[in-house]
């Protein structure tokens, strides 16, 4: 079977801007139809991309300064492309009073990276959540799908290493195929 040749970045530009257009069309008649769009929109692209904003902002008759004041207000909503793992630790109150705050600094001293950044070897986005409904069991934390409850500095550093062993090792498989 012949190889396909990689997409080309404008290729894969045009591809985006194809994709958020056609979100932006199928969703722009609902009622409140910004939230849906955004959601889809960081759903499908793992962000929501600068040239995305006037492309919602004209479908909604809106400004562009009031599409961005959505994006850059609610904290889900990434305006770069995220690390290939993406680690929440969770910061409501329940979680704050078993530990989450040293949970939070000790997090950002082993990545290398505050919330809403990505460490420097590019793996991992670390981000803010109030409350993964786990507050029996926190602090609690998630490491892209997977919830982990009872997390301490221990816990986390094991998380990590079991992260980034993962990703080595599916590395080395695929430069062996």
């Amino acid at each position: 079977m012949p190889e396909t040749a990689p997409i080309a970045p404008a290729s894969a530009d045009a591809a985006r801007t194809a994709a958020i257009a056609a979100i932006v069309a199928a969703r722009q008649d609902l009622p409140g139809a910004l939230l849906p769009i955004l959601h889809e929109i960081q759903d499908t692209q793992g962000y929501i991309p600068d040239d995305a904003v006037p492309v919602i902002a004209r479908a909604l008759n809106l400004s562009r300064a009031e599409v961005h004041g959505v994006i850059t207000f609610y904290h889900h909503f990434r305006q770069q492309p995220a690390g290939r793992h993406v680690v929440q630790v969770c910061r409501a109150e329940a979680c704050q009073a078993v530990g989450a705050e040293a949970l939070a600094e000790h997090a950002k001293r082993a990545l290398g990276c505050g919330f809403h950044e990505t460490s420097a070897d590019g793996q991992v986005t670390l981000e803010p959540v109030y409350c993964l409904g786990q507050c029996a069991c926190g602090p609690a934390m998630m490491v892209g799908e997977q919830l982990h409850g009872y997390v301490d500095a221990k816990r986390f550093d094991a998380l990590i290493r079991s992260l980034r062993e993962a990703q080595a090792s599916n590395e080395t498989t695929e430069a062996q195929a």
